[in-house]
């Protein structure tokens, strides 16, 4: 069976705040580690009440030092937002406190409102110079040249994994030009997932990083121990979405006993459409689901989030996803 790993928002539920979210952080990162996950992402939001993970590095350190030996990384640092020098110097600092532990996922979107991206990226060209940056990117993580002008220190000779992230046949492209892995956001957009990859694995050019192509897939995974209550944890996610779209994102919710009073059939589709790759049941419906998605996109990894407002039911479902894998 292929590796599962977990992605992670940091989520700040209604009635808690970042410091409880940071906690609970940890606290999966670690019972994902017993569980024998092996990476656990976190990805780069801004101005999002419910995402904590917005200084996405800081958080990536605490992951990293509060565990031991699972894979800790960024799903992923939006680099528009960023110099690729200072990603850099972050990441090859990371990955000189905890070495081959820390993999470096790069996104092409701001991971915000245009408002907020214009703060963020107000001395950079943003999204249309992202291939020229992550270029300048991987060069610093390469070994330093006697009167190179400008390195990494630390970052430059340190072997941290980069991998592409995107949503549509762009990143898939780009990725199998520079020969690096290649995960998909099929989780909340999966409407190009075939197309882009199969281009990414008949387009991909091995390099020094990458002999063979390497995918991995998002989905959204809510188990429990009975369908109707996994359904009704999966409320969650759907009422976060239908907000977001309404332009008033806010808190985690709690689930809710009746979704269809919540949203109008408009909304209800367009939900159902990005969140078409999930996998909402009890023990049993996990298992198959997971298999079915697996053989019908043979995956090299799958990356499972699950946006669930409980933390203790976030754990469980998580446990419940292992057992579909290795039972």
């Amino acid at each position: 069976m292929i590796p599962f790993s977990i992605l992670d928002l940091a989520p700040v539920c209604e009635g808690s705040d970042p410091t409880q979210a940071f906690a609970n952080t940890l606290d999966l990162a670690r019972h994902a580690e017993a569980l024998g996950y092996r990476r656990y992402w976190l990805a780069e939001h801004h101005n999002m009440p419910g995402i904590a993970s917005a200084a996405t590095a800081v958080l990536i350190g605490h992951v990293a030092g509060g565990t031991r030996s699972i894979r800790v990384g960024s799903g992923g640092v939006m680099l528009p937002n960023h110099a690729p020098l200072q990603v850099a110097e972050q990441f090859g600092t990371l990955a000189a406190l905890y070495p081959d532990r820390i993999d470096l996922g790069l996104g092409r979107a701001p991971g915000t409102d245009q408002a907020t991206a214009r703060a963020l990226r107000r001395y950079h060209d943003g999204a249309d110079a992202f291939p020229q940056d992550v270029q300048e990117l991987l060069y610093y993580f390469e070994p330093a040249q006697p009167g190179q002008p400008v390195r990494a220190v630390p970052g430059a000779g340190i072997a941290v994994p980069v991998w592409l992230l995107g949503s549509s046949l762009f990143g898939a492209r780009l990725a199998a030009q520079l020969g690096l892995p290649y995960a998909f956001a099929s989780h909340f957009a999966p409407d190009a997932m075939d197309l882009a990859l199969a281009l990414y694995r008949r387009e991909f050019r091995p390099s020094a990083r990458l002999q063979q192509p390497y995918a991995m897939l998002g989905v959204n995974v809510i188990g429990a121990d009975t369908t109707a209550e996994a359904r009704r944890l999966f409320t969650t996610l759907q009422q976060s979405f239908v907000n977001l779209r309404r332009g008033r994102p806010g808190l985690i919710p709690p689930p809710i006993d009746d979704i269809e009073a919540f949203w109008t059939p408009t909304e209800r589709l367009g939900v159902e459409q990005a969140l078409a790759c999930s996998v909402v049941g009890d023990p049993d419906t996990v298992r198959d689901g997971l298999r079915a998605f697996i053989e019908r996109h043979r995956p090299d990894e799958l990356m499972l989030t699950a946006n669930i407002y409980d933390h203790a039911a976030r754990r469980r479902s998580f446990e419940i996803a292992m057992d579909a894998r290795t039972g």
